[in-house]
């Protein structure tokens, strides 16, 4: 199963993705982290662009394929990212979960740690 959170920063997203990751033992991929990696290797002269999502999608492939439950932890902000996550899942054979998070209260501001 491949289980897709979406939304914006500060929303609690993250949050439910890694609890849920740990209560089943699934494969957590966020993309937060994987961009951040690609910045720190030097790699690419410019912005990441899209290559922490095509990482992502080729990450959650093969793991799908091999029956682990893959849970995706990301703004998802575009049409191209929600349509690869649904081929992803297409390709492997495995249901999709497509889940956005939504805070709803414009007074709450997420504090992050440093």
């Amino acid at each position: 199963m491949l289980i897709v959170f979406s939304g914006l920063p500060g929303t609690g997203k993250t949050t439910i993705a890694c609890d849920l990751a740990a209560r089943t033992s699934a494969l957590y991929l966020r993309i937060d982290t994987i961009e951040q990696a690609i910045r720190d290797s030097g790699a690419l002269a410019q912005d990441v662009g899209r290559s922490g999502y095509m990482v992502a999608n080729e990450l959650a492939l093969s793991n799908l394929r091999f029956g682990s439950t893959v849970i995706v932890d990301c703004v998802n902000p575009v049409f191209e990212s929600r349509k690869a996550w649904s081929e992803i899942a297409t390709r492997s054979g495995a249901p999709l979960v497509n889940v956005q998070v939504i805070c709803s209260d414009t007074n709450i501001r997420v504090v992050r740690p440093a």
